[in-house]
Protein backbone atom coordinates (compact mmCIF):
# COMPACT_ATOMS: atom_id res chain seq x y z
CA UNK A 1 0.00 0.00 0.00
CA UNK A 2 1.48 3.32 -0.98
CA UNK A 3 1.97 6.16 1.16
CA UNK A 4 -0.50 8.32 -0.40
CA UNK A 5 -3.24 5.51 0.12
CA UNK A 6 -2.03 5.36 4.14
CA UNK A 7 -2.37 9.00 4.37
CA UNK A 8 -6.13 9.15 3.06
CA UNK A 9 -7.07 6.44 5.63
CA UNK A 10 -5.22 7.81 8.21
CA UNK A 11 -6.93 11.30 7.49
CA UNK A 12 -10.90 9.50 7.29
CA UNK A 13 -9.94 7.84 10.48
CA UNK A 14 -8.54 11.07 12.27
CA UNK A 15 -10.38 13.69 10.68
CA UNK A 16 -13.96 12.32 12.57
CA UNK A 17 -12.49 11.74 15.90
CA UNK A 18 -11.05 14.83 16.02
CA UNK A 19 -14.61 16.98 15.14
CA UNK A 20 -15.62 14.67 18.23
CA UNK A 21 -13.41 15.68 20.46
CA UNK A 22 -13.49 19.43 19.29
CA UNK A 23 -17.40 19.67 19.68
CA UNK A 24 -16.98 18.16 23.05
CA UNK A 25 -14.61 20.39 24.42
CA UNK A 26 -16.49 23.05 23.28
CA UNK A 27 -20.01 22.40 24.34
CA UNK A 28 -18.72 22.01 28.04
CA UNK A 29 -16.16 24.94 28.55
CA UNK A 30 -17.22 28.23 29.82
CA UNK A 31 -16.01 30.80 27.73
CA UNK A 32 -18.03 33.82 29.15
CA UNK A 33 -15.92 35.25 32.17
CA UNK A 34 -18.76 37.36 33.10
CA UNK A 35 -21.14 34.39 34.29
CA UNK A 36 -20.51 31.26 36.25
CA UNK A 37 -22.69 27.41 36.37
CA UNK A 38 -25.32 28.34 38.45
CA UNK A 39 -25.69 31.39 38.71
CA UNK A 40 -29.36 32.86 38.51
CA UNK A 41 -29.37 34.80 34.91
CA UNK A 42 -33.23 35.63 35.33
CA UNK A 43 -36.57 34.34 36.58
CA UNK A 44 -40.06 33.32 35.12
CA UNK A 45 -43.53 33.76 37.51
CA UNK A 46 -40.81 33.69 40.65
CA UNK A 47 -39.03 30.65 38.57
CA UNK A 48 -35.15 30.94 38.48
CA UNK A 49 -33.21 30.55 35.40
CA UNK A 50 -29.83 29.55 35.80
CA UNK A 51 -26.24 29.70 33.83
CA UNK A 52 -24.88 26.45 32.42
CA UNK A 53 -22.13 27.69 30.24
CA UNK A 54 -21.18 25.23 27.74
CA UNK A 55 -24.54 23.66 26.42
CA UNK A 56 -23.50 19.65 27.47
CA UNK A 57 -22.02 20.83 31.49
CA UNK A 58 -23.91 18.76 33.68
CA UNK A 59 -24.14 19.53 37.43
CA UNK A 60 -25.60 16.47 38.57
CA UNK A 61 -29.36 15.09 38.67
CA UNK A 62 -31.78 17.67 40.59
CA UNK A 63 -34.73 16.06 43.01
CA UNK A 64 -37.36 17.59 44.39
CA UNK A 65 -37.04 16.97 48.16
CA UNK A 66 -39.70 13.85 48.14
CA UNK A 67 -37.51 12.67 44.80
CA UNK A 68 -39.37 13.63 42.26
CA UNK A 69 -36.71 13.92 39.05
CA UNK A 70 -36.32 17.44 37.71
CA UNK A 71 -34.05 16.90 35.54
CA UNK A 72 -29.87 17.21 35.06
CA UNK A 73 -28.63 20.44 36.14
CA UNK A 74 -28.52 23.09 34.55
CA UNK A 75 -30.01 22.19 31.43
CA UNK A 76 -33.29 23.52 29.30
CA UNK A 77 -35.01 20.21 30.43
CA UNK A 78 -34.32 20.87 34.28
CA UNK A 79 -35.71 24.49 33.77
CA UNK A 80 -38.93 23.76 32.04
CA UNK A 81 -39.83 20.78 34.69
CA UNK A 82 -38.80 22.45 37.56
CA UNK A 83 -41.05 25.47 36.10
CA UNK A 84 -44.38 23.46 36.22
CA UNK A 85 -43.22 21.49 39.21
CA UNK A 86 -42.78 24.77 41.21
CA UNK A 87 -45.65 27.28 40.19
CA UNK A 88 -48.67 24.56 39.52
CA UNK A 89 -47.19 21.32 41.22
CA UNK A 90 -47.11 19.36 38.00
CA UNK A 91 -44.93 16.53 37.92
CA UNK A 92 -45.13 14.09 33.83
CA UNK A 93 -45.48 10.53 34.35
CA UNK A 94 -42.59 10.33 32.22
CA UNK A 95 -39.83 11.84 34.42
CA UNK A 96 -36.98 11.51 31.84
CA UNK A 97 -36.44 12.11 28.23
CA UNK A 98 -34.34 14.50 26.24
CA UNK A 99 -35.97 17.56 25.03
CA UNK A 100 -36.77 16.45 21.76
CA UNK A 101 -38.37 13.70 23.51
CA UNK A 102 -41.18 15.97 25.00
CA UNK A 103 -43.34 16.24 21.61
CA UNK A 104 -44.76 12.65 20.32
CA UNK A 105 -45.03 12.83 16.17
CA UNK A 106 -47.65 10.09 16.81
CA UNK A 107 -49.94 12.04 18.68
CA UNK A 108 -52.88 13.72 16.37
CA UNK A 109 -53.14 17.97 17.01
CA UNK A 110 -54.74 18.69 20.54
CA UNK A 111 -54.77 15.08 21.91
CA UNK A 112 -53.25 14.31 25.48
CA UNK A 113 -49.27 13.67 25.66
CA UNK A 114 -49.51 11.34 28.40
CA UNK A 115 -45.97 10.67 29.33
CA UNK A 116 -46.28 14.37 29.87
CA UNK A 117 -49.33 14.76 31.30
CA UNK A 118 -50.12 17.69 28.99
CA UNK A 119 -51.87 18.53 25.74
CA UNK A 120 -49.87 19.05 22.68
CA UNK A 121 -50.19 20.71 19.57
CA UNK A 122 -47.94 21.10 16.20
CA UNK A 123 -46.46 23.79 14.67
CA UNK A 124 -49.68 24.78 12.72
CA UNK A 125 -52.45 24.10 15.02
CA UNK A 126 -55.71 26.02 15.16
CA UNK A 127 -55.31 26.47 18.67
CA UNK A 128 -52.82 29.41 19.03
CA UNK A 129 -49.65 29.24 21.49
CA UNK A 130 -50.54 30.42 25.27
CA UNK A 131 -48.15 32.32 27.68
CA UNK A 132 -46.75 28.93 29.88
CA UNK A 133 -47.03 26.80 27.42
CA UNK A 134 -44.27 24.47 26.58
CA UNK A 135 -42.36 24.97 23.68
CA UNK A 136 -40.20 22.02 22.10
CA UNK A 137 -37.29 22.14 19.62
CA UNK A 138 -35.99 19.89 17.08
CA UNK A 139 -32.51 18.45 17.07
CA UNK A 140 -29.96 20.67 15.06
CA UNK A 141 -26.64 19.52 13.87
CA UNK A 142 -24.84 21.18 16.63
CA UNK A 143 -27.54 19.94 19.31
CA UNK A 144 -29.02 16.55 18.85
CA UNK A 145 -30.92 16.37 22.03
CA UNK A 146 -33.30 19.13 20.73
CA UNK A 147 -34.38 22.14 23.46
CA UNK A 148 -37.62 23.19 25.78
CA UNK A 149 -38.22 26.65 26.62
CA UNK A 150 -41.69 28.41 28.44
CA UNK A 151 -43.76 30.66 26.41
CA UNK A 152 -43.56 33.86 28.96
CA UNK A 153 -45.43 36.04 26.96
CA UNK A 154 -47.76 35.85 23.46
CA UNK A 155 -48.22 39.68 21.47
CA UNK A 156 -49.64 40.62 18.34
CA UNK A 157 -47.49 38.71 15.77
CA UNK A 158 -44.71 37.69 18.12
CA UNK A 159 -44.06 35.83 21.66
CA UNK A 160 -41.34 35.62 23.79
CA UNK A 161 -39.81 32.72 25.29
CA UNK A 162 -37.79 31.92 29.13
CA UNK A 163 -34.96 29.09 28.28
CA UNK A 164 -31.85 28.08 30.28
CA UNK A 165 -29.03 26.62 28.70
CA UNK A 166 -29.13 28.51 25.33
CA UNK A 167 -25.68 28.36 24.79
CA UNK A 168 -23.11 30.53 27.03
CA UNK A 169 -23.84 33.80 25.02
CA UNK A 170 -27.36 33.12 24.64
CA UNK A 171 -29.81 34.88 26.56
CA UNK A 172 -32.81 33.48 28.72
CA UNK A 173 -35.21 35.55 26.60
CA UNK A 174 -36.10 35.59 22.95
CA UNK A 175 -38.55 36.55 20.41
CA UNK A 176 -39.93 34.34 18.18
CA UNK A 177 -42.40 35.61 15.16
CA UNK A 178 -46.11 34.13 15.07
CA UNK A 179 -48.08 34.57 12.36
CA UNK A 180 -51.93 33.15 11.51
CA UNK A 181 -52.59 31.54 7.95
CA UNK A 182 -55.84 30.11 7.06
CA UNK A 183 -56.93 29.50 10.37
CA UNK A 184 -53.57 27.97 11.84
CA UNK A 185 -51.37 28.97 13.83
CA UNK A 186 -47.29 29.29 13.39
CA UNK A 187 -44.69 30.05 15.01
CA UNK A 188 -41.67 31.49 12.65
CA UNK A 189 -39.17 29.32 13.57
CA UNK A 190 -37.68 26.12 11.58
CA UNK A 191 -37.47 23.91 14.62
CA UNK A 192 -39.97 24.34 16.18
CA UNK A 193 -42.40 21.13 16.79
CA UNK A 194 -45.35 22.18 18.74
CA UNK A 195 -46.19 23.23 21.86
CA UNK A 196 -47.28 21.35 25.01
CA UNK A 197 -49.86 22.77 27.82
CA UNK A 198 -51.01 22.11 31.00
CA UNK A 199 -54.83 20.84 31.62
CA UNK A 200 -57.07 22.38 33.93
CA UNK A 201 -56.65 20.50 37.24
CA UNK A 202 -60.28 19.01 37.24
CA UNK A 203 -59.40 17.38 33.72
CA UNK A 204 -56.30 15.98 34.76
CA UNK A 205 -56.10 11.87 35.06
CA UNK A 206 -52.80 10.60 34.08
CA UNK A 207 -51.82 7.00 35.72
CA UNK A 208 -48.19 7.06 36.76
CA UNK A 209 -45.96 4.86 34.55
CA UNK A 210 -42.43 3.69 34.25
CA UNK A 211 -40.46 4.66 31.91
CA UNK A 212 -36.78 3.90 30.74
CA UNK A 213 -34.42 6.60 31.27
CA UNK A 214 -33.07 8.86 28.76
CA UNK A 215 -32.55 12.57 30.94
Amino acid sequence: MNKRRIALLASCVLLPLIALATYAAVTRIKPNDQHSVGDELDELNGVAIYYNGGVNTVQGRNLSSDGYNLGLRYQCVEFVKRYYFERHGHRMPDTYGHAKDFFDPTLSDGSLNAKRAMLQFRNGSTEQPQAEDLLVFAPSLLNRYGHVAIIASVDNGTLQIAQQNPGPFGSSREDLGLTQREGHWYIDQSRVLGWLRLLPADELSVPEQNYSPKQ
